[in-house]
């Protein structure tokens, strides 16, 4: 089990003041891969995650071979591994889908490494090999001012009380697509899609599923659904439709949940959606349920083009990047991002120590720019071109006239796409 520290500062009404080399705000996949990465480097790092535990909503995260490549390299696949079954047959995430109820749409791919894991297993695993102390559970950075040398947060605790001043060298927003290291870089915010329900969960089926190992993709006239085997007796799914308001508008996250399952099964009945997704959604595990009424994202010409450093200041992830889950990429992209970045700084420090291991990292923090920019340098063309092509999937799947879709065709050859090709990259050695 991981071990983290609480907030300093919850019984205190004076600001206490502390000082780290790098902190990264934001406890979820990217955050923890990038801590993960670091120590793994022999760098410390320090984790402030404004939830008062892991965040583990959001069920289910589909892991491509691109991801699994990072995951080796943090040393956390294999255990990750005995958590999920291999995926073996799955939609072509460039074919547009019939709009027909009752169509499924299964096509053999065996090539790609896919596991459908439970964000609390990945988030779990990765943080236990991170040290004691080094994840800091419900700590909110409401502010950030430039410093020199780093920048200077001001943070307060969940449940309110004294807050606490944080100094760092080096800092990493890991904090999702409304990110107070994006806003302190001028980043523009992120947008939202256009409103829909989308219904996540588990169901557990005590004597096996029947499913196999392949992935269903379905659709109807008023409904999309998706259901990914992830071991011989659970399946992950989720529901996207319109459904009333009202079902989501308890301030229960449980009620709302188990309210919209229920909105969402009335309008699969009336769509004569296959019995078996009527069973699965039916019988889904109710702590399981998670409800999303809006997708945020940041499109590809702002990805292009956003600063994503200042100093030794910089963002990765989803706040970065956040992009719909059209082509199944935030997930992967976040872990090359904590890579691509730990081996940034990791080739700066040791340039800095120009061979010697005195433990002194205070030139390469202070010299932690020149790796941040690199970092940049890195990633910008590859999210960017993740971004596009998930902004014109969404596009594609979203459009009613023709030339909107040919439009979106034409976008996607220019751009040379095949099925599950993005999936097919490597972003090296940590």
């Amino acid at each position: 089990m991981y071990a983290a520290s609480s907030h300093p500062g919850t019984s205190s009404s004076s600001s206490m003041e502390e000082s780290h080399g790098i902190v990264i705000v934001g406890g979820g996949i990217c955050g923890l891969a990038t801590a993960l990465a670091l120590h793994r480097k022999g760098i410390a790092s320090l984790v402030l995650e404004k939830s008062e535990a892991l965040r583990v909503d959001g069920g289910s995260i589909g892991v491509h071979v691109n991801g699994w490549r990072v995951l080796e390299q943090l040393g956390v696949a294999a255990e990750l591994r005995e958590t999920a079954n291999l995926v073996t047959a799955l939609p072509n995430c460039f074919q547009v889908p019939r709009r027909v109820a009752g169509r499924k749409e299964e096509h053999p791919d065996t090539r790609q490494e896919l596991r459908w894991l439970k964000r609390k297993d990945l988030l779990e695993t990765m943080a236990k090999d991170i040290p004691a102390g080094a994840i800091r559970l419900g700590c909110h950075v409401t502010a950030i001012h430039p410093s020199d040398p780093g920048v200077v947060l001001t943070t307060t605790p969940a449940g309110g009380g004294g807050g606490g001043v944080i100094r760092a060298k080096v800092l990493i927003g890991c904090d999702g697509s409304n990110s107070v290291v994006a806003k302190y870089l001028g980043m523009s915010p992120s947008k939202p899609t256009p409103p829909r329900t989308y219904l996540r969960g588990f169901t557990t089926y005590r004597h096996g599923h029947p499913f196999g190992d392949r992935f269903l993709r379905l659709r109807g006239r008023r409904f999309f659904v998706g259901r990914s085997p992830m071991t011989d007796t659970r399946v992950s799914f989720f529901v996207a439709c319109h459904v009333p308001s009202a079902a989501t508008s308890s301030s229960s996250r449980v009620v709302d949940a188990r309210d919209t399952r229920h909105a969402v099964l009335q309008k699969l009945r009336d769509q004569r959606c296959p019995a078996e997704v009527v069973e699965m959604v039916r019988d889904a595990d109710p702590d399981s349920l998670n409800v999303v009424t809006r997708v945020w994202y940041r499109p590809p010409w702002q990805v292009a083009l956003a600063a994503f450093r200042k100093g030794a200041v910089t963002v990765a992830g989803d706040a970065m990047h956040a992009m719909g889950s059209y082509i199944g990429q935030g997930g992967s992209a976040a872990l090359e991002d904590a890579l691509v970045l730990a081996r940034s700084l990791a080739r700066a420090r040791a340039a800095a120590a120009g061979g010697r291991d005195d433990g002194d990292d205070e030139p390469f923090l202070l010299g932690a720019a020149t790796a941040i920019r690199e970092y940049v340098r890195e990633r910008r063309l590859r999210v960017a071109r993740l971004s596009l092509e998930a902004f014109v999937m969404g596009e594609l799947l979203r459009a009613k006239s023709m030339a909107t879709k040919l439009a979106c065709m034409a976008i996607l050859a220019l751009l040379g796409t095949k099925a599950l090709g993005h999936t097919n990259y490597d972003c090296g050695r940590l």
